[in-house]
């Protein structure tokens, strides 16, 4: 189905959107990659990526009308991961999350209308649901911004629900919970515990009790994929999670056991979220993922941490270990 299929992929040279591109090459597609605009000229993980040649890479910015434009032509299927994603510095920037992930899905969404595309994917988050009123979080359980990052995509997957009720855009939207793998930078909490206990010393991390769900990135890929073929999701969002949760202390203790690195767990206030704002606990329904997309994680937990950590060790000097990055 996908061989000689004219696709677009935003935020392209990101962690799940490089692997996203280099799988649809795999799977025959025609990709055009949209990575954001810099002096240097990069195209971020698709500078090594192995199929960087077998893409049509474009700069531009979500933000910018025009960019998304020329992007969007000729195109027949978009895949929206551009966003900005880092929570702790949605408190220091909301307004850059809210032109970003907002706005620019408002402008991925006009022009993917104006083009025609025969399908549109956006990418939601779990983050959208707070911490859950119940186990496991389903599609219709609450929203609730307990983040300016979390208000962001709400507002982002709103107006692409939109776009699809009002205008007829055929809209699926994805909702990945917290995807993990190699590329994945020390914004993430698996790749900020993996590289100080590769380095040995204390292990300096926030709050130890939230629990979250996992999903190596290859499934999450592997999610995309199935939902872009899928043309009852048109109009729907599915939840994409394993439906397993672990808190992060027991996953810290899971990494050290792996590693054969025991380390002495420190609480850093500086990588703990407002009280209020912090999401205590996330545990994915996948039952409609499993019934309508015929999906569910390849990947255990253990396999995936040995995968990424041994990616995280070879690539130890492209992180800056023991630096709080938000």
């Amino acid at each position: 189905m996908w061989s000689g299929r004219r696709v677009l992929v935003t935020g392209a040279g990101g962690f799940i959107g490089s692997y996203l591109c280099e799988r649809l090459v795999e799977l025959g597609a025609s990709v055009r990659a949209l990575a954001e605009y810099n002096s240097l000229g990069s195209w971020g993980w698709l500078d090594d990526s192995p199929r960087r040649g077998e893409l049509e890479v474009v700069l531009g910015d979500v933000r910018d009308a025009d960019s998304v434009v020329g992007a969007c032509a000729g195109v027949d299927t978009v895949f929206h991961l551009a966003a900005l994603i880092a929570i702790p510095f949605s408190y220091e920037a909301p307004l850059a999350y809210l032109q970003t992930n907002a706005i620019g899905t408002a402008n991925v969404l006009r022009a993917a209308q104006r083009a025609g595309c025969r399908l549109l994917v956006h990418t939601s988050t779990s983050e959208v649901y707070g911490t859950a009123r119940y186990v496991p979080i389903d599609e219709a359980h609450p929203l609730q911004a307990q983040s300016p990052y979390a208000a962001s995509k709400i507002a982002a997957d709103k107006l692409a629900e939109s776009f699809h009720l009002s205008f007829g855009v055929p809209v699926t939207t994805l909702r990945p919970f917290n995807t993990y793998g190699p590329r994945q930078s020390a914004r993430a909490v698996i790749p900020t515990i993996v590289t100080q206990v590769l380095a040995g010393g204390s292990l300096a991390l926030g709050n130890l009790t939230p629990t979250r769900d996992f999903t190596f990135v290859a499934d999450t890929v592997e999610a995309f994929i199935r939902i872009a073929d899928c043309k009852a999701a048109i109009g729907h969002v599915v939840n994409a999670g394993s439906g397993r949760e672990i808190s992060i202390g027991l996953l810290a203790e899971r990494i050290e056991t792996l590693l054969d690195r025991p380390a002495t767990v420190e609480r850093d206030p500086e990588r703990v979220r407002p009280e209020d704002s912090e999401v205590e606990r996330l545990c994915a329904d996948t039952s409609l993922a499993r019934d309508l997309l015929d999906w569910t994680p390849a990947v255990e937990l253990d396999d995936g941490l040995r995968t990424t950590a041994t990616w995280i060790a070879e690539n130890l000097e492209r992180y800056r270990v023991g630096v709080y990055t938000v």
